[in-house]
Protein backbone atom coordinates (compact mmCIF):
# COMPACT_ATOMS: atom_id res chain seq x y z
CA UNK A 1 0.00 0.00 0.00
CA UNK A 2 1.33 3.62 -0.92
CA UNK A 3 1.87 6.01 2.14
CA UNK A 4 -0.66 8.94 1.73
CA UNK A 5 0.57 12.05 -0.03
CA UNK A 6 -0.06 14.98 1.93
CA UNK A 7 0.00 18.56 0.35
CA UNK A 8 -1.88 22.06 1.17
CA UNK A 9 -5.06 21.91 2.35
CA UNK A 10 -7.86 23.59 0.77
CA UNK A 11 -11.90 23.91 2.09
CA UNK A 12 -14.68 22.94 -0.42
CA UNK A 13 -18.54 23.26 -0.51
CA UNK A 14 -21.43 20.41 -1.38
CA UNK A 15 -23.95 22.92 -2.74
CA UNK A 16 -27.41 21.06 -2.22
CA UNK A 17 -31.02 21.95 -2.18
CA UNK A 18 -34.07 20.08 -1.71
CA UNK A 19 -35.88 20.09 -5.14
CA UNK A 20 -39.19 19.46 -6.54
CA UNK A 21 -38.55 15.69 -6.64
CA UNK A 22 -35.47 15.10 -5.02
CA UNK A 23 -31.86 15.66 -3.75
CA UNK A 24 -29.78 18.27 -6.06
CA UNK A 25 -26.63 19.28 -6.04
CA UNK A 26 -24.90 22.27 -7.71
CA UNK A 27 -21.74 21.88 -10.10
CA UNK A 28 -19.59 24.64 -11.46
CA UNK A 29 -17.06 24.69 -13.83
CA UNK A 30 -13.06 25.29 -13.62
CA UNK A 31 -12.21 28.26 -14.84
CA UNK A 32 -8.89 26.71 -17.09
CA UNK A 33 -10.35 23.40 -18.54
CA UNK A 34 -14.54 24.04 -18.00
CA UNK A 35 -13.98 20.51 -15.89
CA UNK A 36 -17.15 20.03 -13.60
CA UNK A 37 -16.33 20.56 -10.01
CA UNK A 38 -17.48 21.94 -6.82
CA UNK A 39 -16.36 25.12 -5.49
CA UNK A 40 -12.83 25.04 -3.60
CA UNK A 41 -9.65 26.95 -2.90
CA UNK A 42 -7.40 27.97 0.24
CA UNK A 43 -8.02 28.62 3.43
CA UNK A 44 -9.21 32.06 4.46
CA UNK A 45 -7.28 33.94 7.20
CA UNK A 46 -9.65 34.75 10.43
CA UNK A 47 -11.99 32.26 8.78
CA UNK A 48 -13.05 28.63 9.98
CA UNK A 49 -12.38 25.55 7.62
CA UNK A 50 -16.37 25.58 7.08
CA UNK A 51 -16.68 29.77 6.80
CA UNK A 52 -14.01 29.59 3.68
CA UNK A 53 -15.85 26.87 2.25
CA UNK A 54 -18.96 28.96 2.00
CA UNK A 55 -17.19 31.86 0.88
CA UNK A 56 -15.22 29.94 -2.10
CA UNK A 57 -19.51 28.58 -2.26
CA UNK A 58 -20.46 32.51 -3.06
CA UNK A 59 -17.22 33.33 -4.85
CA UNK A 60 -17.06 30.83 -7.46
CA UNK A 61 -21.23 29.89 -7.81
CA UNK A 62 -22.79 33.12 -6.38
CA UNK A 63 -24.43 30.76 -3.18
CA UNK A 64 -24.97 31.40 0.27
CA UNK A 65 -26.83 29.11 3.09
CA UNK A 66 -26.15 27.01 6.00
CA UNK A 67 -22.89 25.42 6.17
CA UNK A 68 -22.52 21.65 7.54
CA UNK A 69 -20.72 21.82 11.02
CA UNK A 70 -18.59 18.84 10.62
CA UNK A 71 -16.61 17.52 7.22
CA UNK A 72 -18.07 15.04 4.69
CA UNK A 73 -14.55 13.73 4.45
CA UNK A 74 -11.69 14.73 2.21
CA UNK A 75 -10.22 14.13 -1.31
CA UNK A 76 -7.18 14.86 -3.02
CA UNK A 77 -6.23 16.65 -6.87
CA UNK A 78 -3.00 18.52 -8.21
CA UNK A 79 -4.05 21.88 -8.60
CA UNK A 80 -2.33 23.49 -11.75
CA UNK A 81 -0.51 26.34 -10.59
CA UNK A 82 0.04 29.79 -12.78
CA UNK A 83 3.70 28.40 -13.25
CA UNK A 84 2.43 25.76 -14.58
CA UNK A 85 3.96 23.25 -12.06
CA UNK A 86 1.36 21.53 -9.85
CA UNK A 87 0.59 21.22 -6.08
CA UNK A 88 -0.99 18.83 -4.53
CA UNK A 89 -3.59 19.49 -2.38
CA UNK A 90 -5.90 17.66 0.49
CA UNK A 91 -9.48 18.90 -0.11
CA UNK A 92 -11.61 19.15 3.10
CA UNK A 93 -15.31 19.07 2.02
CA UNK A 94 -18.14 20.55 3.90
CA UNK A 95 -22.12 20.39 2.81
CA UNK A 96 -23.91 23.68 2.31
CA UNK A 97 -27.70 23.56 2.14
CA UNK A 98 -28.35 26.80 -0.26
CA UNK A 99 -30.63 28.99 1.06
CA UNK A 100 -30.03 31.94 -1.58
CA UNK A 101 -28.56 32.05 -5.26
CA UNK A 102 -27.97 35.23 -6.54
CA UNK A 103 -27.93 36.28 -10.29
CA UNK A 104 -24.53 38.41 -9.79
CA UNK A 105 -21.54 37.43 -7.84
CA UNK A 106 -17.57 37.26 -8.03
CA UNK A 107 -16.64 34.93 -10.26
CA UNK A 108 -19.91 34.62 -12.71
CA UNK A 109 -17.84 35.80 -16.08
CA UNK A 110 -15.58 32.91 -15.28
CA UNK A 111 -17.46 30.01 -14.01
CA UNK A 112 -20.82 28.20 -15.27
CA UNK A 113 -23.43 26.55 -12.44
CA UNK A 114 -25.80 23.93 -13.01
CA UNK A 115 -27.95 22.05 -10.62
CA UNK A 116 -28.12 18.05 -10.96
CA UNK A 117 -29.45 15.64 -9.55
CA UNK A 118 -27.18 12.80 -7.66
CA UNK A 119 -27.51 10.83 -10.20
CA UNK A 120 -26.36 13.40 -12.88
CA UNK A 121 -23.48 14.97 -9.91
CA UNK A 122 -21.94 11.59 -9.73
CA UNK A 123 -21.24 10.86 -13.34
CA UNK A 124 -20.91 14.72 -14.78
CA UNK A 125 -18.15 15.49 -11.61
CA UNK A 126 -14.75 15.14 -12.55
CA UNK A 127 -12.95 14.49 -9.51
CA UNK A 128 -13.60 10.91 -8.94
CA UNK A 129 -12.74 10.83 -5.42
CA UNK A 130 -16.18 13.44 -4.97
CA UNK A 131 -18.00 10.51 -5.81
CA UNK A 132 -18.63 9.02 -2.43
CA UNK A 133 -18.59 12.24 -0.70
CA UNK A 134 -21.91 13.09 -2.52
CA UNK A 135 -23.21 9.64 -2.10
CA UNK A 136 -22.16 10.21 1.81
CA UNK A 137 -24.61 13.52 1.91
CA UNK A 138 -26.95 12.05 0.34
CA UNK A 139 -26.82 8.96 3.30
CA UNK A 140 -27.00 11.92 6.05
CA UNK A 141 -29.47 13.63 4.49
CA UNK A 142 -31.75 10.56 4.14
CA UNK A 143 -31.19 9.68 7.88
CA UNK A 144 -32.06 13.12 9.62
CA UNK A 145 -36.14 12.73 7.99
Amino acid sequence: MAAPRTGKTQYAALPYRVGPRSLEILLITSRGTGRWIIPKGWPIAGLSPGQSAAREAYEEAGVTGNIGAESLGTYGYDKRLADDTSQYCDVEVFALEVTEQRAKWPERHERQREWLSIEQAIERISEAEVRPLIRTLREQLAAQR
